[in-house]
């Protein structure tokens, strides 16, 4: 079986786009590893589990009944409890690299790490399968390759739709100010920007429900060689699975 690090930053990640995965990939049977900051578990964006403040919107926004029930064994997990720190990625070996993203200022630690970059950079150096959904793939179209360049350079990928973005900002902002806008430019406007053609950021059908086990054709993913994406955590479950065939594959 596989060895998988799932990198997270101290605070704020999503629970979906972390605990599924980590149970889809433990209940095959591979080792899930987590890295943070300093070596201490992480935590939840904790709006994104109890809902708190998210209005109206609290149905669509909030982690589903699945993501829940995954997070709270996640994080009683061995694997959880004890992670290692960022700074000893580098000398670690692992088979897969997977990338959860979330939106909350927390996140931003992670998202502009130097080493997590340099992680990405080496696995796609030695072809480990690397996935990344909704902000995670700005860690990947962050990370440089030999040539200076995007690893996502000449490849196709997707992530967060500017219009998801914007939605979620626009009809939260009246009481949750920033919240949802991790930075002034999209996710899409700017792994787009790193791209050889613009078309290469596949958008994808209009996500309007989340996948789940038994529903994974809701779910979107593009993959390209050893690497998978993902918009958001309706797309989480058909991800992990993906992930799943490229470890044993």
């Amino acid at each position: 079986m596989a060895t998988v690090l799932i990198p997270l930053p101290s605070t704020d990640f999503d629970p979906t786009e972390t605990a599924v995965p980590w149970q889809t990939l433990a209940a095959r049977g591979h080792r899930v590893l987590f890295a943070t900051p300093d070596g201490r578990p992480a935590q939840a964006d904790p709006r994104m589990l109890d809902g708190n403040r998210l209005g109206p919107l609290k149905p669509i926004l909030r982690a589903d009944a699945n993501a829940r029930r995954a997070h709270a064994a996640m994080v009683e997990s061995a694997a959880f409890r004890q992670p290692i720190a960022w700074a000893d990625i580098a000398a670690l070996d692992y088979d897969g690299l997977l990338l959860p993203g979330g939106h909350a200022p927390g996140m931003r630690p992670y998202l502009e790490s130097p080493l997590l970059q340099a992680a990405v950079a080496d696995s796609f150096a030695r072809g480990r399968p690397v996935g990344a959904v909704c902000h995670g793939v700005l860690v990947v179209s962050r990370a440089r390759g030999a040539d200076g360049r995007s690893v996502l350079y000449g490849r196709r990928t997707t992530g967060l739709l500017a219009q998801q973005e914007l939605a979620a900002w626009w009809l939260t902002r009246a009481w949750l100010g920033d919240y949802y806008r991790t930075y002034p430019q999209t996710v899409q406007d700017e792994v787009t920007a790193v791209l050889a053609r613009p078309e290469d950021f596949v958008s994808g059908p209009t996500a309007l429900r989340r996948d789940s086990p038994e529903r994974l054709e809701l779910g979107f993913v593009v993959r390209d060689g050893n690497y998978v994406s993902a918009r958001w955590p309706g797309d989480v479950h058909r991800l992990a699975e993906e992930f799943a065939g490229m470890l044993a594959g």
